[in-house]
């Protein structure tokens, strides 16, 4: 009776492991793996919405603005954040090999037994004790400094690359901004396109029905304006994919119905006129990214000291105190009680002379690790200088284009205002006309380019020289 139970329960228990039986990798090259109900179950709850804030509709945003959005919804501060408290917390473990470990420790036990089957001896047995035992490591060899050492320099890097997440954020947003106001400005440009195209198929559609115009004129300005149109058309997929991008570094989801400061009213900085060298040497004295590096290459330095540590002895000091109760009987005899108060001190010195090259091999690894973390400090240091000298050459060229611009323009509205009046009159072809209305078109959207260019170019080089971006702070 008791074995059929017994492979009874053993059966049940082998149905209920069956789902996680034979969970493994693919069968195949071939196919894909097929995935099973239980790997799926495991995502349910684990869908936290986290973000913090929503967007208002009636809001129209500007970059400080957006800026603060991000920072409120866009999980990369979190994450940064999470990492630099879990330095703060090994520092703190860290220090405390600094201070003794006190432990207490009380236990009960009660005891029985016979000897020679209760034919010779039988006796009962209650302990009690307590006592207090302290821990302490009085001295070695700078191994406790050392990994503090390396705590706190892990901390600060963790707390710079905390700063330069925030840093990455704004100049992300502020990308993602200016596309989207390039997009919503080319979109504009593409309706006064269409707009100009619509007014002179009209215009040609008159004078072919009173006999000024031939029919390849006005075939010609359907086809211009069935053109602007899909310029236009075009324009809008560009838009709906820049609020896209936008919302996603802003954290919120893509449907989200959110209005921008417009471009025409978007605040231009002045000129730059600080020299590259003096910019590039701020960038390398205030780069979070460059300045985590070296927190890292401190921590890397400690390491070795802390390897080297190794190489030495350990004093350490244990001491105990503590009181016990005892009660005790044999079979016939009076009950006995016992009380007495234990303690103990010593010191114990120990070192390790022979590891296999354990310690050897340690050190020779920190050492390599501090090289590297100092060959990588040069490298991020070039790094900066080419992308402040970059960014300051992209500048530069964006004032130049954003001036030639603006006589673009001017020029071309004022050729498409007279083409369009001399046409009017009969003076001018539908052809100068369409050629005019086409300069004007690709000036308004070279303008626009050229301004969000700028724009873009100034907060790239505010950007790679750890500087306020213009715009992006209350």
């Amino acid at each position: 009776m008791l074995s059929r139970m017994l492979l009874r329960a053993v059966f049940i228990v082998c149905l209920s492991a069956l789902p996680f039986y034979g969970q493994g990798a693919p069968r195949s090259p071939e196919k894909p793996w097929a995935v099973p109900d239980h790997a799926l179950r495991q995502l349910e709850g684990k869908e936290i919405d986290s973000r913090l804030t929503t967007v208002d509709p009636r809001t129209i945003y500007t970059l400080p603005q957006l800026v603060d959005l991000a920072e409120q919804n866009n999980p990369q501060t979190r994450i940064a954040w999470e990492r630099a408290k879990q330095r703060a917390a090994t520092l703190g473990v860290a220090e405390s090999a600094l201070f003794p470990t006190v432990a207490a420790i009380a236990s009960t036990s009660i005891n029985q037994y016979s000897l020679f089957n209760g034919k010779f001896n039988h006796e009962n047995t209650a302990l009690f004790p307590e006592s207090l035992s302290l821990t302490y490591t009085v001295f070695d060899f700078g191994h406790r400094d050392a990994r503090i050492d390396v705590a706190k320099a892990s901390l600060l890097a963790a707390n710079f690359s905390f700063n330069n997440t925030h840093r990455d954020l704004a100049f992300h947003v502020a990308e993602a901004y200016y596309r989207l106001l390039d997009a919503l400005s080319q979109e504009d440009a593409a309706r006064s396109a269409l707009k100009d195209a619509q007014i002179l198929q009209d215009a040609v559609e008159t004078r072919l029905a009173n006999g000024l115009a031939t029919s390849p004129d006005a075939l010609e300005a359907r086809a211009s304006a069935a053109e602007a149109r899909y310029e236009l058309a075009s324009t809008e997929g560009l838009e709906e994919s820049a609020r896209g991008d936008l919302a996603t570094v802003l954290g919120i989801p893509p449907s989200a119905m959110l209005q921008i400061q417009d471009l025409s009213t978007a605040p231009l900085p002045a000129n730059l006129e600080a020299p590259v060298q003096s910019i590039m040497d701020r960038a390398l004295k205030q780069r979070p990214d460059l300045l985590a590096q070296v927190s890292r290459l401190t921590a890397t330095e400690a390491g070795v000291r802390q390897a080297r540590s190794a190489f030495g002895p350990v004093l350490a000091f244990s001491g105990s105190w503590g009181h016990s109760n005892a009660f005790g009987q044999q079979r016939g005899g009076p009950e006995v009680h016992s009380a007495v108060y234990p303690y103990q001190a010593q010191f114990n010195l120990s070192w390790t002379v022979f590891d296999g090259g354990a310690r050897k091999n340690e050190a020779n690894r920190a050492r390599a690790g501090e090289q590297e973390a100092r060959a990588q400090f040069e490298a991020d240091r070039d790094r900066v200088e080419n992308e402040v000298w970059t960014a300051y050459t992209h500048l530069k060229t964006a004032q130049d284009q954003e001036a030639a611009t603006e006589a673009l323009l001017a020029a071309a509205q004022q050729s498409y205002a007279a083409a369009m009046d001399a046409f009017q009159a009969g003076v001018r072809t539908f052809l100068d006309v369409s050629s005019a209305q086409r300069r004007l078109a690709r000036a308004r959207a070279a303008s626009v380019a050229a301004r969000v260019r700028l724009l873009s170019s100034i907060a790239e080089l505010a950007y790679r020289s750890a500087e306020p971006i213009p715009g992006a702070q209350h």
